[in-house]
Formats: structure tokens, C-alpha cells, sequence
């Protein structure tokens, strides 16, 4: 049987038009190929917002290894100003603090604890700060007390026990003068503020000793505030 065409074709009379003959890799190709091109062909590069079509082209170069190193120092670079931020953090909180420290001791009013500021507590600092307070004794006259009570001997237990009695009566009647007369004060001076919490803010800094209450008194013994 003769045949015509290439090597590979189908002999004359054969296949779907038998006078034209095929050639064989026609025949055989693969039509994914065929698809995929068609797709990629259709795809049109769109905006970088829109998800792009993963056979679409990219729409820019491959970035260079040089670019991409210097993306990867600038997200290190991005860490380390997080680092620096906090760090900066730490030291403004340090400096608030060694600033509510000095003006604990001042009586600066900028930065005083929320607790200690405003004009309603600075006056009941200086009421108690200016008088005379049996309370603020009453740590040493304790450790008198505790002291005394642990010697063996009757009448020093006795005059402990009897000396307790007469230190509380009297704080207790010295803590409410000083409250009714405090209270009195502040509704004068002050009748349109806050003046809640300021009568026990006073008598706890009665408790203390002169020389250990913060923030500093700012007047002297027997001056009016």
C-alpha cells in the first residue's frame, strides 16, 4: 500500500478527512495545554487591590535579590523601633515617677497622685499638718506599751494594760474633734467641691508621724492654713 504525506501521517482514505492527511502530533497534543494558553490569553492584569488571576501575569518584575533583602531589614528595622518604643515607654514611666517623687516631697500639685490632689485635700494636709495630733504618737507609744508588758513583773503588766486603755480613749476623742472641726472648715471654704473622702484622708495622715507623711507638710505647727 503506498502512502503520501510525512512520516507519521495517516495513509490517504484514513482518519476523519481523508483528503487531507493529519499529522500524527496534532492528533496527540495535549488539550490542557491548549486550555491553560487560552486562560492566560483572556486574563487581564488588573488592579493590585483585586485578586489576580493565578494564570494572569504578575503586571510587575520579580523583585531583585538586593530588593528583597532590604524589604526583609526594613520589617527587622520595624521590630526594633517596637523595641525602642517600649524601651522609650519605660523611661517616660520612670520619669513620672521620679517627678511624683520630688513633689511628694515638694508639695507640687502638677504631679501629685490623684489621691493628693486638688485644693480640698491640700487643705486638710495643712489642717492636720498644723496642729497637734495625739494619734501620730501612737506607734512609739505601742512599741512603750508591748515593752512593758513583757516584763514579769505585775504592776508594770498592770500600768501596760491600764495605759492602752488611756491611749486609744484618747485618740479616739482627739480623731473626732479634729474631724467635726475639719468637716466645719471644708463646708466653709469650699461649699461647691468635692469634699467626699477628705475628713478620713485627714485622719489617716494624723496617724502618721510628722516627719514620715507624704506629701511633706508645707506649714508649720500652730500656722492656719
Amino acid at each position: 500500500m503506498e502512502t503520501s504525506g510525512v512520516a507519521g501521517s495517516f495513509p490517504p482514505g484514513l482518519g476523519p478527512n481523508p483528503g487531507h492527511p493529519v499529522p500524527l502530533g496534532f492528533v496527540f497534543r495535549s488539550r490542557a495545554k491548549e486550555e491553560k494558553a487560552s486562560v492566560a490569553a483572556k486574563a487581564t492584569v488588573t488592579d493590585s487591590k483585586q485578586p489576580r488571576h493565578p494564570e494572569a501575569p504578575k503586571g510587575r518584575p520579580t523583585p531583585k535579590r538586593s530588593v528583597a533583602q532590604s524589604q526583609r531589614r526594613s520589617v527587622a528595622n520595624t521590630s526594633m523601633t517596637r523595641k525602642e518604643a517600649a524601651k522609650r515607654q519605660r523611661e517616660e514611666r520612670r520619669a513620672a515617677l521620679e517627678r511624683q517623687r520630688q513633689a511628694l516631697a515638694s508639695g507640687d500639685e502638677r504631679y501629685l497622685p490623684a489621691r493628693d490632689k486638688g485644693p480640698v485635700r491640700r487643705f486638710a494636709r495643712d489642717f492636720v499638718d498644723s496642729r497637734f495630733n495625739i494619734a501620730e504618737y501612737f506607734l512609739p507609744m505601742a512599741v512603750v506599751i508591748l515593752v512593758m508588758s513583757m516584763i514579769q513583773v505585775p504592776a508594770l503588766q498592770n500600768a501596760s494594760l491600764l495605759l492602752w486603755l488611756v491611749v486609744i480613749v484618747m485618740i479616739v476623742l482627739d480623731s473626732i474633734v479634729t474631724g467635726f472641726r475639719l468637716r466645719k472648715q471644708l463646708t466653709e471654704r469650699f461649699p461647691d467641691d468635692n469634699r467626699r473622702g477628705a475628713v478620713a484622708y485627714a485622719l489617716m495622715r494624723s496617724l502618721q508621724m510628722r516627719r514620715l507623711r507624704l506629701p511633706k507638710p508645707q506649714v508649720k505647727r500652730g500656722e492656719r492654713p
